[in-house]
């Protein structure tokens, strides 16, 4: 049976520590639903119990930037694939926050910055949704795939603004911000 809070609790945080993976979902009013898998450990962080945040890499397109830009909504879902047979989705509304904006270093202290990235999204809670994970299959992770982070160290960071700079669009036409300054480095 599912059970809804206001805020995370302390069981809350601690279920979402564990989880090695996530899922966001987002959309504008007349576009497409977008629901994206994200992993790679730290990359997540808890702010406080009514908000959260995640850093977002540059990669194939940049929809969850212009649905929130558009709309604000998005869900975030974490599922147990251990025994404890968990799903647990957080409601909110959320913002991206990107290298030139004056809330930058505030916000990317809470992480160590990984190679390619490009924004990190701000969500306030407005529930917390726990239900079974009966139906979801027992996995068990092997590992992170280090072929994005690889890619970024590798990228000539002239070449990579250029080739973001261009993309102010999503796939549904809607207006996305850029990013001015390539985020290299090495993955602690």
């Amino acid at each position: 049976m599912a059970e809804f809070t206001d805020t995370l609790t302390d069981k809350h945080i601690a279920f979402i520590e564990k989880q090695p993976v996530f899922f966001t979902a987002t959309a504008a009013r007349d576009g497409r639903i977008n629901l994206s898998p994200k992993g790679y450990a730290d990359s997540f962080r808890i702010l406080s119990e009514r908000q959260v945040a995640y850093l977002d890499l540059g990669g194939s397109g940049n929809e969850t930037h212009a649905h929130l830009a558009a709309d604000g909504r998005i869900t975030i879902m974490f599922c147990a694939f251990d025994r404890s047979a968990l799903i647990l989705r957080i409601y909110g509304h959320g913002h991206p926050v990107l290298p030139q904006d004056a809330e930058w270093d505030a916000l990317a202290a809470h992480f160590t910055l990984l190679p390619g990235t490009r924004q990190i999204f701000v969500i306030d809670v407005d529930s917390v949704q726990t239900s079974c994970g009966w139906g979801v299959p027992m996995m068990e992770l092997q590992g992170e795939r280090e072929t994005l982070q690889k890619y970024h160290r590798q990228a000539d960071p002239a070449l990579w603004v250029e080739k973001f700079q261009e993309r102010t669009k999503s796939i549904d036409g809607l207006p996305t911000r850029p990013t001015d300054r390539f985020i290299a480095g090495e993955t602690a």
